[in-house]
């Protein structure tokens, strides 16, 4: 995969974590994860792995 889709992929990744994350907190209402703290966690994890996919899309290869 080139450089470009693996960092659309985190990215998509890191910005469905936030939205799962403001969910969870009630910031962003309409759906069944609206307050729901798990989804806080399960958004918050879920960004993580998104900020790790950007690092090791982007790491230099030596």
């Amino acid at each position: 995969m080139t450089r470009l889709i693996k960092n659309l992929l985190a990215l998509v990744v890191l910005a469905v974590g936030v939205l799962w994350s403001l969910q969870g907190i009630g910031l962003v209402q309409g759906s069944f994860m609206t307050g729901q703290s798990q989804w806080l966690y399960i958004g918050v994890v879920t960004a993580l792995i998104g900020l790790a996919g950007l690092v090791w899309a982007n790491r230099s290869r030596l």
